[in-house]
This record gives C-alpha cells, sequence and structure tokens, in this order.
C-alpha cells in the first residue's frame, strides 16, 4: 500500500472515528440513554427507537462504506446529510434562549456543537466532490461507484 493510501485511510478513518466505534457503541451500551435524548425531539417511544435504530445504521454500514471505499461518495453524502440534521436536532443552541447571557451560557456549548457537525458534514463532502477538480460530477453520473481511494491513478487506468 503506497504513503498516499495509508494517509487516505488514516483521513477517512479519522473522519469516520466520531461514529465508528464510539457513538455506535454508545447506542449499543446506553440505549435507554440514547433513546430518551432521542426522544427530546421524537416523543413517542417507538418513533424515538426507529430514529436511533437508523442512526446506528447509519453510523455503522455508511462510515464502513467511507473508510472501506464502497460506494463512498453515496456514504460521503449520507454522512453529510446526516451531520447536518443531527446539528439541527440535537444542537440546537436557539432554544436555551441564554446565548447572549454572561458567564456560562448552554446556547453558546450547543452553538459550537452545532458547527463542529456542520464542519464535519462539509468534510465528508469532500469525499462527494473529490479533491481532484472533478466536481460534483462523477457522483452525479455515478452515485454508488467508487472514488478509488486507494488506489494510483496508473492502477485504475490499467
Amino acid at each position: 500500500m503506497s504513503t498516499a493510501a495509508i494517509v487516505a485511510l488514516c483521513v477517512r478513518y479519522g473522519l469516520v472515528l466520531l461514529f465508528l466505534p464510539f457513538s455506535a457503541l454508545d447506542k449499543v451500551i446506553g440505549f435507554d440513554g440514547a433513546v430518551k435524548q432521542s426522544q427530546e425531539v421524537f416523543k413517542p417511544r417507538s418513533l424515538a427507537v426507529a430514529v436511533l435504530l437508523c442512526g446506528f445504521g447509519i453510523e455503522t454500514i455508511v462510515s464502513l462504506g467511507v473508510v472501506t471505499g464502497i460506494a463512498d461518495r453515496m456514504s460521503g453524502f449520507i454522512m453529510s446529510a446526516y451531520c447536518v440534521a443531527t446539528a439541527a436536532l440535537f444542537k440546537r443552541f436557539w432554544v436555551p434562549g441564554d446565548f447572549w447571557a454572561k458567564g456560562d451560557s448552554k446556547a453558546r456549548v450547543l452553538f459550537w456543537d452545532f458547527l463542529k457537525n456542520l464542519s464535519l458534514g462539509a468534510g465528508f463532502l469532500l469525499i462527494v466532490v473529490g479533491t481532484d477538480g472533478s466536481g460534483l460530477w462523477p457522483f452525479l453520473a455515478h452515485p454508488f461507484a467508487s472514488s478509488h481511494p486507494y488506489s494510483s491513478a496508473r492502477d485504475i487506468r490499467e
């Protein structure tokens, strides 16, 4: 494996590290707590559990797509949307009403978490559009194709 491929693997795993294993494992180990957190937004327990299971699926299956390079552009797109959705649903900095208060502020803490989620989502979009200047077209043309992140350009042509 080339140095570039090793770096690509490390960067991709760095992007999903929050989700796989940590957040996914937290949902398993602390299932009741995760359901309670989900119920802050989705009141019926059955809906909260369904949303939680969808999140678990995204955090495991889609994270593996990002790391392995299998359908990695679609995986990056889904992870980006997931980051934006979790920011909007669970990092609602506008709710506490203490953003401009002096001293400690729950709203400001949530605001930084909100921005971190959006930034992570932007990182996943780099997988979607690529860093080689090809832009959005390869994703739109073949959304489930792999970008072959661990192959050199010569290997792909052969």
